[in-house]
């Protein structure tokens, strides 16, 4: 089954949310151990910068690869009721 657009922002969102607390608390752990100090502010004020380079990163790679795949002159693989029927028995006609 395909997801819906609905779906899929909140995948993004979910994951944008999950790895700027995961920046932060990385942060929090490992700075100490390489002798950096920083507040709480600080910490989730780098995080933010991480985590909208991350974005940003994220879109530049996704872009260069659907520009790869358009290059190659490849479709996007289109999903029909003959191609469900092939792979899930109850869209048989």
């Amino acid at each position: 089954m395909k997801q819906s657009r609905l779906m899929s922002l909140v995948e993004s969102v979910a994951n944008v949310i999950v790895g700027y607390g995961v920046a932060v608390v990385t942060q929090i752990l490992i700075f100490p151990i390489f002798g950096l100090h920083t507040t709480l502010a600080q910490n989730l004020k780098m995080g933010a910068v991480f985590t909208v380079v991350s974005i940003a990163r994220s879109f530049a790679l996704r872009r260069l690869f659907e520009a790869l795949r358009m290059r190659q002159g490849r479709p996007r693989p289109r999903v029909t009721s003959r191609t469900k029927a092939r792979f899930n028995p109850r869209f048989l006609p």
